[in-house]
């Protein structure tokens, strides 16, 4: 039976699976000599294999190990199955619930906060994990502040507690919406669960979930390469939802939207068993807009009918600005599916070169596909010089450039972005580019850093420029290693939830209360990897003890 979402019509259920254990307090790049003999042990190989504590490729890194590995991970698969769910009129529509439009939920917090406890009743989660609840209660019970501990609460499981809205164990089929929009976005995903990853072979019911989202994202990107968010499977028998911003938008290469909720390319959202295809496309993405007989060079375009289409329109006939050849690869679309003014988005480039590090590594380790480990490993190269020979100026990165001399110095919030670069593994904190760039980013010379009565961060064009993003503020945290820096970022979210206990997704600077998505869960998620950060890195900051928990 599949696992049903009682927010939704139909529900009951099984749940399932295994895997490695990883330590989310250490930068994403790097693993512990435990944890990497964890790793080769779970992907049968002999000792002295580097791993990395990264299992997500733009947009959804766990493809990887499902892409190398040809089968799952050689250990059997544990089923449980949940409590019956009831009705779905009798659970609450979420976004609702996360709005609070109701009476207050649980009991407040014990802090001057007082902030609600903001978890559906248990029969009306969509996901459980026993893992996941063993972290709450430990590390809750560990931490000084209430306030924080009620948010880590909340946040932690929202995705597992809310976005399930389609789970088949038999399958392996999943079907994961970001929040209050109703689609499965690639790289949202990826992040809803990220921090979830060191709980997989401590939970085979979890680890079960993450192999069907593995499963059904690698049959998305097979088929449309160039899409980042996707309807409902057809197993689910779920409604594909009718999207307002692709009406009137004409694609090419064709879609079919029964299947795709939205095709903006964006580099930050590919990964799937289809190396070959990716790396097809990384080529197609990499080359000028121009050959030596100046014709246009176009691979994928993406047009708006004007009045038809509620989507900005791309520039030159949905081919976007002119480039010139770096190494780099051009896309159309941030991961805010805002436009790019310039096709080279550094972030998304750096984090695809740290990705295709790590996929040649996976590859050489499994002993798979050397032609695509090489590959993989020359982009990587190719992609990392670029962006170190090309993205500078006074010893700041861009955030998109051209390759034609043309460079724009901003950020987004929206990750990967400037000021989560460390968190990527890209570069290491501390690196001289990095603050120098960081200290720019976090001043008003960065057009989309602002500061007001009670919230500060940045945003981007997309929730306009006077609500930054907390995203933005937990970026910060994980790029910094200044108490002080880190317990204001801190302190400047928790006391911006609008007494919600949530994470959102931009903030009035001016008014708590003025919020946007109040149900959000990548914010959730990433908030939540940030508390366990902190826990191992700084556990002097939030936990009673000045020990370092690690899950």
């Amino acid at each position: 039976m599949p696992f049903g979402d009682p927010y939704s019509e139909g529900s009951a259920g099984k749940e399932v699976l295994a895997s490695p254990s990883l330590q989310p307090g250490l930068n994403r790049g790097t693993l512990t000599a435990q944890h990497r003999r964890s790793c080769q042990h779970w992907i049968g190989k002999a000792p002295k294999v580097r791993w990395k504590n990264k299992f997500l490729l733009p947009g959804t890194v766990v493809l990887v190990i499902y892409a190398v590995m040809g089968q799952w991970f050689h250990v059997p698969f544990i089923f449980f199955t949940s409590p019956t769910k009831p009705a779905a009129r009798q659970c609450p529509s979420y976004t609702e619930y996360s709005k609070h439009s109701q009476s207050p939920h649980g009991t407040p917090s014990d802090g001057p906060l007082g902030l609600p406890y903001m978890r559906p009743d248990l029969a009306c989660r969509t996901f459980t994990s026993v893992a996941v609840e063993d972290v709450i209660r430990e590390l809750g019970g560990r931490m000084k502040d209430p306030d924080l501990a009620r948010l880590f609460e909340n946040t932690f499981p929202n995705t597992l507690d809310t976005t399930v809205k389609y789970f088949d164990k038999t399958e392996n089929v999943a079907f994961i919406v970001t929040g209050v929009r109703w689609a499965q976005w690639l790289r949202d995903t990826a992040n809803q669960f990220a921090h979830y990853f060191p709980l997989l072979s401590k939970d085979a019911n979890l680890a079960a979930l993450v192999r069907a989202v593995i499963n059904t994202e690698s049959r998305y990107v097979a088929e449309y390469p160039y899409c980042g968010a996707f309807q409902p499977p057809p197993e689910s028998r779920l409604e594909p939802t009718e999207n307002d911003w692709a009406t009137g938008v004409i694609v090419n290469p064709p879609v079919d939207n029964e299947t795709v909720f939205e095709c903006k390319y964006e580099i930050d959202s590919l990964w799937h068993s289809a190396i070959n295809q990716i790396i097809r496309v990384i080529e197609e993405q990499s080359q000028a807009s121009w050959d030596e007989d100046f014709n246009f060079v176009s691979y994928y375009n993406w047009t708006g009918t004007p009045g038809a289409s509620l989507s900005p329109l791309v520039n030159n006939d949905g081919n976007g600005e002119p480039k010139g050849y770096t190494g780099m690869v051009g896309t159309h679309h941030r991961p805010s599916d805002d436009l790019t003014t310039f096709a080279f988005l550094t972030p998304a480039n750096a984090m695809l070169s740290v990705e295709l590090g790590f996929l040649a590594e996976i590859m050489d380790a499994a002993g798979q596909n050397s032609l695509v480990a090489s590959s993989a490993r020359t982009w990587s190269k190719r992609i990392r010089d670029a962006l170190w020979d090309t993205t500078i100026e006074d010893g700041v990165f861009a955030y998109e450039t051209n390759g034609l001399g043309s460079k724009y110095f901003m950020d987004d919030a929206n990750v990967p972005s400037l000021l989560s670069l460390p968190y990527l593994g890209f570069l290491d904190r501390n690196n001289p580019t990095y603050k120098s760039s960081r200290e720019y980013l976090l001043s008003a010379r960065n057009p989309y850093y602002v500061e007001g009565n009670v919230f500060k961060g940045i945003g981007g064009p997309h929730a306009r420029a006077w609500r930054p993003w907390p995203m933005s503020l937990v970026s910060s945290i994980f790029g910094s290693d200044d108490d002080t820096e880190i317990l204001n970022a801190l302190y400047t979210i928790a006391n911006n939830t609008a007494g919600l206990g949530l994470i959102h997704e931009a903030q009035h600077i001016h008014n708590s209360s003025d919020y946007t998505r109040p149900w959000f869960a990548w914010a959730n998620s990433y908030f939540a990897e940030m508390i366990l950060d902190l826990a191992a890195r700084k556990p002097h900051l939030i936990l009673k003890a000045n020990e370092s928990y690690h899950v």
